[in-house]
């Protein structure tokens, strides 16, 4: 007998397994925050070159409305009026000299207005972001290793420790590159918080109950998301609004109490003793009494298979590397649609924290509809959620830039799509390699 026989004995989904996912819910509504933040604290409101005669007031702008003409001037943006040169018939663009003006009519500061992100510099902001994403994908590799050495509640412990410290930091950058590296910190425990919480909860969790354990957490995430647009309407201020969303993690420090060790990690590492004591206690809060039998013969059973294992497993036989290229293809097409389109929000032209809230709004229809289909075929329900962003995304194409309604409701459609191929892509994923590959 295996140890999803165990999980079933002592309850595959009772209290004690809803409890532990409460805890693994929470720090999802924070990764949301940290995840989509950059959408207001790395915007770009209008701005115009500084003339020479306001050059001692900062980076300041007057009232919105008396720089309106200014910001609808599209040279002004990057190059100054004042400083036009003439020579024999030509004229000179000069870039501003001295520094830009920014509106305050939606933000009062971002790292852009700050550290003037604008024109010639623009392409750090997006370099900045890039490296944040590269830190997920150096995160998902260095506490992925560190989970199946030391196990999942340590590094998820860390994770949360650590994104809650280089977040709270981050507000207090003294420049950009600075900021950067400190976002990059935090990327990389985002992937540390992910995937640790999610192969927590499934690992503690039957095999009939998976689906619907796993795609609990994506309701967190998407409740994050529809947060996130309120603090930042109340807190226009960058450094505040990078705060408000870290500093709550040390509100999660009680985890080290509550937050329990995976049993079936424990067992796969030769730490019976301990895994029997915690599916003793998983039993007991769930109604439910391990045999003696099962505590010492099953669990010999399920740590018979000595084999070592790492990542050259996945490509090893055809059929596993067959799978994997598969999977990894997937998975980089769902996140790159997911996070363009989430990232992209600001350019659709709408309401910024009205659309923001709405693309976090729409995730919950698109995971609920995961929960129906998915038991009929998961092969069928991944195609054709790919197939229904993949679709709108092309639509979009083809919508001119004055259209922004239209585009924005191509979008959402995406957004649906994409959203609920990524609750798919998890639990396939999940089920389709071997426990020691997982």
């Amino acid at each position: 007998m295996n140890f999803d026989q165990i999980l079933s004995d002592i309850g595959g989904f009772g209290k004690y397994q809803k409890t532990l996912y409460i805890w693994i819910c929470l720090p999802q509504v924070l990764l949301a925050f940290h995840m989509m933040v950059s959408i207001f604290t790395g915007a770009t409101p209008p701005h115009s070159c500084r003339d020479n005669s306001s050059s001692a007031a900062g980076n300041e702008s007057s009232s919105p409305g008396s720089l309106s003409l200014n910001f609808s001037l599209s040279d002004s943006s990057c190059f100054s009026s004042s400083d036009v040169l003439l020579q024999v018939n030509r004229t000179e663009r000069v870039s501003c000299g001295h520094g830009w003006v920014y509106s305050k009519e939606t933000f009062q500061s971002t790292t852009v207005t700050e550290w003037d992100l604008v024109c010639d510099r623009a392409g750090l902001n997006s370099l900045g972001s890039s490296i944040y994403m590269s830190g997920l994908l150096v995160g998902s590799v260095v506490f992925g290793a560190m989970a199946d050495r030391y196990g999942r509640r340590f590094v998820l412990l860390l994770s949360i420790a650590l994104q809650t410290v280089f977040g709270v930091a981050a507000a207090f950058a003294p420049n950009f590159p600075a900021y950067v590296i400190l976002r990059f910190v935090v990327g990389t425990t985002i992937s540390g918080v992910i995937m640790n919480a999610f192969v927590l909860g499934t690992e503690w969790t039957c095999t009939k109950r998976r689906m619907l354990a796993g795609i609990i957490t994506d309701y967190a995430f998407g409740l994050g998301y529809m947060l996130l647009p309120g603090i930042a309407y109340l807190i226009r201020d960058w450094r505040k609004l990078q705060l408000a969303i870290s500093a709550p993690g040390f509100l999660l420090i009680f985890y080290i109490w509550v937050l329990p060790q995976s049993a079936r990690w424990l067992l796969a590492n030769d730490r019976r003793e301990e895994a029997i004591e915690l599916l003793r206690k998983a039993a007991l809060v769930n109604g439910r009494i391990l045999p003696p039998a099962v505590q010492i013969e099953k669990c010999d059973i399920f740590g018979r298979d000595k084999q070592s294992h790492s990542a050259v497993d996945l490509v090893r036989t055809p059929q596993i590397r067959k799978r994997a290229i598969i999977l990894f293809y997937i998975w980089f097409v769902n996140v790159l649609v997911y996070y363009g389109l989430s990232l992209g929000v600001s350019r659709l032209g709408t309401n910024l924290y009205l659309t923001q809230f709405v693309f976090g709004l729409v995730e919950i229809p698109a995971r609920s509809l995961v929960l129906f289909v998915l038991p009929c075929s998961r092969r069928l329900s991944q195609s054709s959620f790919l197939a229904v962003g993949g679709l709108a995304c092309l639509l979009m194409l083809a919508v001119p830039a004055d259209h922004p309604s239209v585009l924005s409701g191509l979008a959402m459609v995406g957004k649906f799509g994409i959203t609920a191929s990524f609750s798919v892509i998890y639990v396939y994923t999940a089920e389709i390699f071997p426990t020691v590959l997982r």
